[in-house]
């Protein structure tokens, strides 16, 4: 009776420690995929003066078309799409391929344009399954800050 009541203690002991809670795990998404633009705030901090934030939706038929697509291996494209002098037709804004690194612990990201010399540095805000926001600083005035936070939509593939 002894004996069982050991093998049961330790059994005990043994189911009480093995488990852990899975709940305070953090679930990390990839950025790679198809994002869609959905809004871009402009924020402009000028050394003196008035600070002034400016959204911009993506919202016509043809914008909603823009894309940004973050490929393995560090390279991507993005295409912005805006309405053409011809009613009912799209036309690029902006489509360039890119180089990008991306740092998960410190959530920096650095975005290298083909044909445009200097490099967006920047912060990933949100990454989840559904949502991507890239904050871009440029710090090169100093009478003035400048941000540009940018909301994207993963396109399902």
């Amino acid at each position: 009776m002894k004996k069982l009541a050991l093998l049961f203690a330790g059994l005990s002991l043994f189911v009480a420690t093995g488990c852990n809670d899975d709940d305070n795990t953090t679930m990390e998404y990839p950025i790679v995929g198809t994002w869609q633009p959905v809004k871009q705030v402009v924020t402009v901090v000028p050394a003196s003066g008035t600070p002034v934030s400016d959204g911009i939706s993506f919202d016509t038929t043809c914008q909603k078309t823009s894309r940004w697509i973050f490929k393995e291996g560090n390279t991507g494209k993005r295409t912005d799409n805006g309405d053409s002098a011809t009613p009912g037709q799209c036309q690029a804004t902006f489509d360039r391929n890119f180089t990008y690194t991306y740092d998960k612990s410190s959530k920096a990201i650095e975005m290298k344009y083909q044909g445009i010399v200097a490099p967006d540095k920047g912060k990933v805000v949100t990454l989840n399954d559904t949502t991507l926001n890239i904050a871009f600083e440029d710090t090169t005035d100093p009478n003035e800050y400048k941000s540009v936070t940018y909301t994207l939509k993963r396109i399902p593939q």
